[in-house]
């Protein structure tokens, strides 16, 4: 869960950190220094580390809410790889003949010659002169 939490603040830090186009409004904004953000979010960090230990039943909620939700995000990714993945019949008939079943012919087993095909000699074909 921390790995988490984490991730998403650094990650959030990272895109604050990212140079922007001047435009009239940021010059309004107050300006902070790359220093200045990264002692916060250091002093943020070892806050949110002191947290569990000033609110264990709320780390407890919290982690458990963490494990529902990441058991609920591989079931809903399981179910995208499974919708993604499935087979779909070919539907375009350019394979088959006109109301003959396409699933039969899909299911078709591999050996499907019969003792009368099997029992015929090879012959190379013959060249027309």
């Amino acid at each position: 869960m921390f790995f988490l939490l984490r991730m998403a603040f650094w990650l959030g830090l990272v895109l604050v950190l990212l140079p922007r186009d001047k435009t009239p409004e940021s010059d309004k904004l107050p300006q902070i220094g790359a220093s200045d953000a990264v002692s916060a979010a250091t002093a943020a960090m070892s806050d949110m580390a002191q947290f569990c230990k000033r609110q264990p039943a709320t780390c407890e909620v919290g982690g458990h809410a963490a494990t529902v939700i990441g058991e609920r995000a591989k079931d809903g990714a399981k179910k995208i790889y499974q919708i993604i993945t499935e087979k779909k019949p070919d539907t375009t008939g350019s394979i088959g003949g006109e109301g003959e079943d396409q699933g039969a012919v899909a299911m078709a087993r591999p050996d499907t010659l019969t003792q009368d095909d099997l029992a015929a000699e090879w012959q190379p074909p013959t060249v027309a002169p």
